[in-house]
């Protein structure tokens, strides 16, 4: 008794795989080009076919009942599960990137204000040549040549002129010199 039910078994196995392997020489470049238009991605159209094929075979009885063309029944459900997917992609919220798991640590300004204050105070006791050198390479920018040209001394005499300010304003702090070096540069 169980022969028999194997037997039938193999013989509709077979019989599917021959109905979806003649839909596919029939129907599959249809299926991909109409697919492809609707996604704009050949994968996804390939995936979709894929898929359209898969219920084709899952109900056979569907393409054979004499009801409709059999490429108007695939063609629809290519077009329902595009459908679909482009649906549940659209329901999904937008994924974001992961937070971090501790936030970065903001370095507290207070200590940038009060060594911008010191160097300030310390500024205030130079010499006038030698704060205009300071001011025009630190605070402004500029290159010892640039510096040159706009006060207006040679560019040896900008080189020597903050070397003396610095070296007075390193004396001024009494050892404190690695502030001078944060703010200024």
């Amino acid at each position: 008794m169980r022969m028999p039910v194997l037997r039938a078994a193999k013989r509709t196995a077979v019989a599917d795989e021959a109905l979806i392997r003649t839909l596919y020489e029939e129907h599959g470049r249809a299926l991909l080009a109409y697919a492809a238009r609707l996604t704009g991605d050949h994968a996804a159209a390939e995936d979709a076919v894929q898929e359209t094929l898969v219920r084709a075979w899952r109900h056979p009885d569907t393409l054979v009942n004499g009801k409709g063309s059999v490429r108007g029944w695939l063609l629809t459900v290519v077009r329902n599960i595009i459908t679909d997917r482009f649906r549940a992609k659209a329901a999904r919220p937008a994924e974001v990137a992961e937070a971090p798991a501790a936030p970065p640590v903001a370095a507290d300004h207070s200590d940038a204000v009060l060594n911008s204050m010191v160097v300030l105070d310390a500024m205030d006791r130079l010499s006038p040549e030698h704060r205009d050198v300071l001011t025009e390479i630190y605070f402004r920018g500029r290159s010892v040549a640039e510096a040159a040209e706009t006060l207006g001394v040679p560019p040896g005499t900008v080189k020597s002129r903050s070397y003396y300010a610095l070296r007075a304003m390193r004396q001024t702090f009494g050892g404190r010199g690695a502030a001078v070096g944060e703010v200024a540069g």
